[in-house]
């Protein structure tokens, strides 16, 4: 059993740290508009690549550049400058889909990984695309049984990248599905003229829809409202099995996600992945995981099709089932370093002693911690409200921008 690369999302610097923070391998993020998620992130510019190569190299932790959606006449240039300006600043590989994009990395010598929208469903698709790329992300559609047999293939004929190496195999591991074929959706573009396909979809498949019968008007009765919005994927229960299958990278969906869905997620993956390498792994384990990914943003959770199910199990409702949420309480002021205590100004609702607070930031990351102490202008008191100066003893440095969030339990309807 080879040891698993984990590949957190970043939609932006909070979410990179907090993927940093936590224990990712590798993070993957777009830049500007030529990636599947160009309106669900903020998405970094392209003066950003040095800043994440940088970050990510002081951690050991490879970077993916994804340039995966569908690119016209117009984009080319776009895709080159894009490519040259991700070597020149010693981004590890471009993910891609297009074959412009495969043939403008390869002309300069950098590293490519093909995007699951190639939908690659056997060894020979594998082999072929084995003349541009080293790591290749298979059809989310597959079982672990196929995935299995095509990496046992890749060992047995010996499929070799360009580096010269064993091609690596790729799978989503944690996240949100879609209900068309590994994320080939048109619906988007049909209804608002905004292409899935381009980064911009407008979530139709999340939208509570019925049937009627044009002939007759009569509407036909569903089980669930909500028949084309799948649950998000987990694989933490199964952990042991998606290894056996031979695959290199677990790939954590979610770049249109908070940064704490970051930090969450890429936690508790990365305690997996570390129990399933000194023998530790058991069920008590996943249940507690299971329990802590339910805490974040989440449409509810199934095994995908990796255990051969043939048709997807679908959500009961619009947005997430998380069982906590974050409320906005107030901003960062200032931090002590030699005390170890962060200043924070309160702009709304109050809070207590014994809380849960969250902070974010562009170099923060997302940071949990229970409130054990706090000075309220000055004074120790138990309880601060809007307009208050509060300090608070805390392990990690703050910073003017961070905000200060409450976590709260939230009810969430069968």
């Amino acid at each position: 059993m080879q040891k698993i690369e984990l590949m957190a999302p970043a939609g932006n610097f909070e979410s990179l740290q907090a993927a940093l923070d936590n224990g990712a391998d590798s993070v993957y993020f777009g830049v500007e508009q030529l990636n599947m998620r160009a309106r669900a992130s903020i998405n970094f510019t392209l003066d950003d690549l040095p800043e994440i190569a940088q970050r990510c190299q002081e951690k050991n932790v490879r970077t993916y550049l994804t340039l995966n959606t569908i690119i016209y006449d117009h984009d080319l240039s776009i895709v080159k400058t894009l490519i040259q300006k991700a070597k020149d600043s010693n981004i590890t590989a471009v993910i891609a889909m297009d074959q412009a994009v495969i043939m403008a990395a390869r002309e300069i010598g950098m590293e490519v990984h093909i995007s699951t929208q190639i939908n690659i469903t056997n060894i020979e698709t594998v082999k072929f695309y084995a003349m541009f790329a080293d790591t290749m992300v298979l059809s989310r559609e597959l079982s672990l049984r196929q995935v299995k047999k095509i990496t046992e293939q890749i060992e047995k004929e010996q499929v070799k990248g360009p580096s010269g190496n064993l091609v690596e195999i790729e799978i989503f591991g944690h996240g949100a599905l879609c209900m068309a074929v590994s994320g080939k959706c048109y619906l988007s573009l049909h209804s608002h003229n905004s292409s899935a396909n381009r980064g911009a979809c407008k979530q139709n498949c999340r939208k509570k829809y019925t049937v009627i019968d044009q002939e007759s008007g009569f509407e036909i009765e569903l089980d669930n409202e909500y028949m084309m919005s799948p649950k998000d994927l987990c694989t933490i229960d199964i952990l042991d099995q998606v290894a056996d299958a031979g695959i290199k990278v677990l790939k954590i969906e979610g770049r249109g996600r908070a940064p704490e869905y970051v930090a969450n997620v890429i936690k508790c993956y990365r305690e997996a992945i570390d129990s399933l390498e000194n023998n530790t792994f058991d069920k008590e384990k996943t249940i507690s995981w299971m329990q802590e990914l339910e805490k974040v943003y989440n449409r509810g959770f199934w095994n995908g099709y990796y255990l051969g199910q043939k048709l997807g199990e679908w959500s009961k409702g619009t947005g997430s089932h998380a069982t906590q949420k974050k409320v906005y309480i107030g901003k960062g002021q200032h931090y002590f370093p030699k005390a170890q205590i962060g200043e924070f100004k309160i702009e709304a609702f109050d809070l207590s002693l014994g809380d849960t607070i969250l902070v974010t930031g562009p170099t923060t990351g997302a940071k949990e911690v229970e409130v054990a102490q706090m000075l309220v202008n000055d004074e120790q008191l138990t309880k601060a409200s809007k307009g208050d100066l509060v300090t608070i003893p805390l392990g990690f440095r703050i910073r003017p921008s961070d905000k200060l969030y409450k976590i709260v339990e939230n009810k969430v309807e069968a």
